[in-house]
């Protein structure tokens, strides 16, 4: 999955930009021109500081290793890379990126192994919410499904929200689970229950989405269960974009964009499984 790998990578890039909600792109201000430094001294080919910088740059090919050293841990080198510290094994074939959501990687197969196993859990959690639970928009046979965590605040969410209808003719369902990201009790909650205690939750969530309601109602909802699986699915930031295999895909994601990603996704889970050894006596 090397569009993954290079998504987390995005922490080592050269450049940065952000997303703005009105679709425009803000750059990040250009450096200073500073004084060349000195070029580290290349290692020798073969060796472990060699293999770590090679494993860096195959993941990302712009990306300069400031320096490699021994790691605190037996087996592992590590890099300083655009200020972000890495931890490559000695044979090149594990990466390991540490701090908030650390991720680990195989080189070789260009895999992030711990987003597949926050996949299976984001997966199995999911689907202890009942499916009456979710506001779900949907083209009549849709080519994929997708579940969004969302707040009626936010403003990614809202212009997400804003192009449902280009979604849907994408091929995209989404179905909605509700993550007031204010907490518990705060004026953002008491909506998004409002929203799930309506009759008609469809309407209700695109009324709050445009500041227009609902009003507010206390009923039996699940908005509690749906913010802790959130928690528990790694959310930081809302919206939350999952496969049905529970593959985290980002926040907002234009739809044209988000469609193109669902078919790579398909894509490569076909060439795997076509790939795949068959299992005996199949």
């Amino acid at each position: 999955m090397k569009r993954l790998v290079l998504a987390v990578l995005g922490a080592i890039s050269l450049s940065a930009c952000a997303q703005a909600p009105g679709g425009s792109v803000a750059q990040a201000p250009a450096a200073a021109t500073a004084p060349a430094k000195p070029a580290a001294p290349k290692p020798a080919a073969g060796t472990p500081d060699a293999r770590a910088i090679d494993a860096v740059r195959s993941l990302n090919p712009q990306v300069e290793v400031d320096r490699v050293a021994a790691a605190p841990m037996p087996g592992f080198r590590e890099a300083i890379v655009a200020g972000q510290v890495v931890y490559v094994s000695d044979d090149g074939r594990y990466l390991f990126l540490p701090g908030s959501g650390g991720a680990l990687f195989d080189v070789a197969a260009k895999k992030n192994l711990s987003e597949d196993a926050m996949a299976a859990v984001r997966k199995d959690l999911i689907g202890t919410i009942p499916t009456s639970e979710r506001i779900v928009f949907s083209p009549a046979k849709p080519k994929y499904t997708v579940t969004v965590f969302t707040d009626v605040e936010c403003g990614y969410c809202r212009k997400l929200h804003s192009e449902i209808a280009e979604y849907n003719r994408q091929g995209i369902a989404i179905e909605y689970l509700a993550f007031p990201r204010m907490g518990l009790g705060s004026d953002d909650y008491r909506k998004m229950v409002a929203v799930w205690c309506a009759p008609d939750r469809r309407k209700a969530l695109t009324d709050a989405k445009n500041d227009r309601g609902p009003a507010k109602a206390d009923c039996k909802s699940s908005v509690n269960q749906q913010y802790d699986v959130g928690q528990r699915v790694g959310l930081t930031g809302t919206p939350m974009i999952l496969t049905r295999e529970g593959v985290q895909l980002g926040g907002y994601i234009p739809p044209a964009a988000l469609r193109e990603a669902l078919d790579k996704l398909a894509a490569e889970s076909a060439h795997t499984a076509a790939a795949a050894p068959a299992k005996p006596g199949a």
